[in-house]
């Protein structure tokens, strides 16, 4: 009997997903306004959450409810730290740390990972369905504002794995749909679902204020130097 869990997520969080959307950094990300230090901290952020995300599915895949959706080749770890290299060299770990909101969205990965696995499924399909939709657009902007080459510094968004993403996304949503769970569950994995779309959209925030620090040096940098271009270079502010 079908759970029709994917159908519930979907419509459950379609309004936590346009509140995400709608935050400033994604505004600016999705108008091409990407700092190369901002984006920086963003994946540095999602090299914790996946981190821990990745470690509480496999340390629960013989459990009942997880064992239907476990798919090691989303696993995002290995490329989020071939990104810390790119952007922080062989060192990153000594510089980089998580922020007060990916902390505490790690401390709530860990609490439900012990009390309730079955909840990691809604940030499972918060993060992964997203990575596989909308941040293949995300990382074609990146590499057009940052001027980067090849996968370098968004390795985080190429799914070598999953060449057919339409098909994965589809396979998915059934597996999902198939998960052996009652409505009560499934309520409560679409409101985890929607508490790991705060979590997202609150690191967002954390990230304006470096953005607009960023933003304001190009413009006073270009108000200074009027020769130089000035809106093309706010897209790749260093």
């Amino acid at each position: 009997m079908s759970s029709n869990l994917a159908i519930k997520l979907r419509s459950g969080t379609q309004q936590a997903h346009t509140e995400a959307e709608n935050v400033g950094f994604m505004k600016c990300f999705l108008q091409g306004v990407v700092d190369k230090g901002c984006f920086a901290k963003f994946l540095a952020n999602l090299y914790y959450i996946y981190s821990e995300l990745e470690a509480a599915i496999k340390s629960n895949r013989e459990h009942p409810v997880i064992s239907q959706v476990y798919f090691p080749e989303l696993n995002r770890k290995a490329s989020l730290e071939r990104d810390m290299v790119f952007y922080y060299g062989n060192d990153w770990h000594k510089q980089i740390t998580p922020s007060t909101v990916a902390q505490a969205y790690i401390n709530r990965i860990r609490e439900i990972s012990v009390s309730e696995p079955a909840l990691l499924l809604g940030h499972a399909y918060t993060r992964y369905m997203g990575d596989l939709s909308g941040g293949q657009m995300l990382q074609k902007i990146a590499q057009s504002a940052l001027k980067l080459s090849g996968y370098e510094g968004t390795s985080f968004y190429n799914f070598e794995q999953i060449p057919d993403k339409k098909a994965f996304k589809d396979k998915y949503r059934q597996a999902l749909d198939a998960v052996p769970i009652d409505n009560a569950i499934a309520n409560r994995i679409v409101a985890e679902a929607n508490h790991a779309f705060q979590f997202n959209l609150q690191m967002a925030q954390e990230l304006e204020e470096y953005l607009i620090k960023a933003i304001g040096q190009v413009l006073f940098d270009s108000l200074n130097h009027p020769h130089n271009p000035g809106s093309t270079e706010v897209a790749a502010a260093n």
